[in-house]
């Protein structure tokens, strides 16, 4: 089965306002976009309050990947196989990822600060996710956190 969401046309910016508006109805306090070095947008970040205080997060949209696995993908035609069609899809997957969080917060069985806990800002840069992986690679060669 191809990725995703493979042939959408939904632009990016109609996207974009779509994860937006479903994040400003569950209290965020500030959204921006995240640009990559091309001016492309590359992903969200926003402040919330949290039960630990007003937190900042960030959501990267990795269109990169996207791209690659559409090119492995025989079923996904080379018409699509484009950096602006990985866009549109990518920034979709997103949005259908963050419904489905949303699903569990309205549900009561989440909250929006823990089913992003990953994108937590825990220094300039870092998320709570990297922190990890760093904390958690260094424990595997034998060194130290």
């Amino acid at each position: 089965m191809p990725i995703l969401n493979y042939t959408t046309e939904i632009a990016v910016g109609k996207t974009m306002g779509e994860i937006q508006t479903a994040l400003a109805r569950r209290g965020v306090q500030r959204i921006s976009t995240l640009f990559d070095e091309e001016g492309v947008p590359a992903g969200l970040a926003f402040t919330m309050k949290t039960d630990y205080g007003v937190r900042e997060f960030e959501l990267p949209v990795r269109t990169d990947g996207v791209l690659a696995a559409m090119q492995r993908d025989s079923k996904v035609p080379k018409a699509k196989q484009t950096s602006e069609q990985a866009a549109r899809v990518a920034w979709r997957i997103a949005k259908d990822w963050l419904e489905a969080q949303a699903a569990l917060i309205d549900a009561g069985l989440a909250s929006l600060d823990e089913v992003m806990m990953p994108y937590l800002l825990v220094a300039p840069d870092r998320t709570a996710y990297v922190d990890m992986r760093q904390r958690l690679l260094a424990i595997e060669s034998g060194g130290t956190t």
